[in-house]
């Protein structure tokens, strides 16, 4: 086990708790409030199984999760503007609940908690089947086209994966308003595909070829 890895993995992981957390929490003025701890469950749980996971079997996949800083100026302002949108939601969120603003029934918590895991699911399938999939926007040393499974489907499954993750979360927290707030999320990838595929054509060998076999970039059949 790669112990430096380890220790990087557990700090930043320790740090988005810590953040998140007084993001939800802070503005509730509550530790009470029971859709923020269900969310913390759904979301750190599985992201510390998984870490465990690559940690062991794909480290070096791990090590490029963990990596965060953009390099292209037009993926800053995308990471920017997704920054905003988690900052404002959460807040939100967490107001909502203290002022009993709008609260959505538990039927809808959750259902958004189920689409939540299957997504969860999906993006992990979705990374066992890409070893090169990074946070950054960038074509690593010996990177190949993967051309199988989900992406035989769509180019992107990993964000036709967190629309549904991103969407679903302030539905868990049980805020209508944040939910709102999150709807900037797709056009915000819409942004990061665009700047993202124009990399990968000029830099990725076989990359022109198969955005002709693959046609659909995250939504089969419609875009």
């Amino acid at each position: 086990m790669n112990i430096k890895l380890f220790f990087e993995a557990l700090f930043k992981f320790s740090l988005g708790l810590i953040l998140v957390g007084l993001l939800i929490f802070v503005p509730a003025n509550t530790m009470k409030f029971w859709n923020g701890w269900l969310f913390m469950g759904l979301l750190f749980i599985p992201m510390f199984i998984a870490g465990i996971v690559m940690l062991f079997k794909a480290p070096n996949l791990l090590k490029s999760r963990l990596d965060a800083r953009e390099k292209e100026t037009e993926q800053k302002s995308v990471v920017a503007l997704s920054g905003l949108m988690f900052l404002a939601g959460f807040i939100i969120a967490g107001l909502n609940y203290r002022f009993n603003w709008l609260t959505l029934p538990k039927i809808i918590v959750i259902i958004a908690s189920i689409i939540f895991l299957l997504s969860y699911i999906l993006y992990a399938e979705v990374l066992r089947e890409n070893i090169f999939l990074s946070r950054t926007i960038g074509v690593q040393k010996d990177q190949k086209v993967i051309d199988t499974g989900l992406y035989g489907i769509v180019r992107h499954p990993m964000y036709f994966a967190t629309i549904f993750l991103f969407l679903s979360m302030p539905l868990i927290l049980g805020s209508f308003i944040s939910f709102i707030i999150f709807l900037v999320y797709p056009f915000i990838i819409v942004k990061r595909i665009k700047n993202e595929e124009q990399i990968l054509e000029k830099e990725l060998k076989g990359y022109k070829e198969y955005k002709k076999k693959v046609k659909y970039k995250i939504i089969p059949f419609i875009w």
